[in-house]
């Protein structure tokens, strides 16, 4: 009889009916969304900072520069020497002085800038300084030098090269962006669930072994659907947290934005003044356009059925690894030794996909990892967006998937023998000889 259903069903239902996995899964978009809810606020605080900087300049050149921003208002100190302007400074409790020395040439002039203040200035604010000042220094240098600062400006010429298939295709520099980041996303979204639900695994035949449960339920389930069971029991309880845990965070989401009027976009945005700087560009409505584009050229229907067939045989091949170290040992102390070898691959996939596939994504490293077992549903996640020809995928969904029959063979091999086994940290020789059992 087969009880493969039977089994699913009880580990599915012993997982979300456990106390700690409710409040876990209550609880963790609750935490999440406060600490995004913290940050954003603080952020809006400091974005809405109001900034004094007092300027004396005794060169009297650079002073009539400086224009008020929405955050930050600019104050000229005149007749005043630097102790007096310190002082000055200090008694209003302003932001800080931009001190500007007297000098011989212009060089002398920009070596002699300095910015006094209580405590250490922000890198945004002291940033923003030295790129308006080597610009008008540089300007005033050109002048001197007897150039035509405007025929300078007028001259500059914006290159954008366009990308373009053979076959008319057309993308951009952005396209590879925006490609790297679904492909990234994916890849992650993977490495994150085999970590997280693997150990879950892992942790579920140790308790049934050192409880004693497992000789029970042996007697009548044969290891390799019980091994199952847990696998694709533990999997659906995983998904279930997962959509919870989006449906949770996206309604507390709405609700803090609501109630309290925290945007949460604030948690990502930089400072207010280099952002207002950017959407000030020339290039923002562009950008943006091209950004639309690369979104729509994306292969999105190869993308979710890729995603779901590479994420599933993933978890599959490293959820049965998983479960053959839980029957191998009697605590978690003991999966130490064990687990390096199942974690390298997948650290291997990501840093594969990160430094080549960004670079180069149909080059041999690329293609060679995209086709590995162990690392394909990593890397051929990140390469699809780019465009990856349907055989390659193919071919390396069968190897995955025929892996991972070769897998479970295995795992079952060490789970019949290694879930009876008490009282010893069996070695990789042992492992070896109960295949052959």
């Amino acid at each position: 009889m087969n009880h493969l259903p039977l089994i699913i069903k009880r580990e599915y239902l012993t997982k979300v009916r456990n106390k700690s996995f409710i409040i876990m899964t209550v609880l963790s978009p609750i935490i999440m969304m406060a600490l995004f809810a913290v940050v954003a606020y603080l952020s809006s605080l400091n974005n809405n900072k109001q900034r004094t900087i007092s300027i004396l300049d005794e060169s009297g050149l650079v002073s009539q520069w400086f224009k008020d921003t929405e955050n930050t208002s600019y104050n000229v100190l005149e007749n005043l020497s630097l102790d007096e302007a310190k002082l000055h400074v200090e008694a209003k409790g302003e932001y800080g002085l931009l001190y500007i020395a007297e000098g011989s040439d212009l060089d002398a002039v920009a070596n002699s800038i300095k910015f006094y203040s209580e405590d250490t200035p922000s890198l945004t604010v002291i940033g923003g300084l030295e790129s308006k000042l080597e610009k008008k220094l540089t300007d005033l240098k050109l002048q001197q030098g007897g150039v035509d600062i405007a025929k300078i400006e007028s001259s500059k010429t914006s290159i954008n090269i366009a990308q373009e298939s053979y076959l008319g295709e057309k993308t951009s520099k952005l396209d590879n962006v925006v490609k790297l980041a679904f492909g990234g996303l994916a890849g992650y979204l993977l490495f994150m669930f085999i970590i997280i639900y693997g150990n879950m695994i892992m942790r579920s035949v140790i308790e049934e072994k050192t409880s004693r449960i497992i000789e029970v339920i042996i007697s009548s389930v044969k290891p390799m659907q019980l091994m199952m069971g847990k696998i694709i029991g533990t999997s659906l309880a995983g998904i279930t947290q997962f959509v919870i845990w989006v449906l949770l965070g996206s309604i507390l989401m709405f609700v803090i934005s609501s109630i309290f009027g925290i945007d949460m976009a604030q948690v990502q945005t930089p400072q207010q003044e280099m952002m207002d700087q950017a959407m000030q560009s020339g290039g923002t409505q562009m950008q943006m356009q091209n950004l639309l584009n690369a979104i729509y050229n994306l292969p999105i229907t190869n993308l979710i059925i890729a995603f779901l067939l590479f994420f599933i045989g993933g978890y599959l091949l490293y959820s049965s690894l998983y479960a053959s170290i839980g029957a191998a040992v009697d605590n978690e102390t003991d999966t130490q030794q064990f687990m390096l070898p199942i974690l390298l691959p997948l650290i291997l996939a990501v840093y594969v996909g990160v430094f080549t596939v960004i670079e180069d994504p149909h080059g041999t490293v690329s293609t060679v990892f995209s086709f590995i077992p162990f690392t394909s549903p990593v890397v051929m996640l990140m390469r699809i967006p780019f465009g990856v020809p349907i055989w390659q995928q193919l071919v390396a969904f069968v190897l995955l998937i025929g892996t991972f029959m070769f897998t479970v063979w295995v795992a079952a091999k060490i789970y019949r023998v290694g879930i009876l086994m008490y009282g010893k940290k069996p070695s990789y020789k042992e492992l070896y000889k109960w295949l052959k059992y």
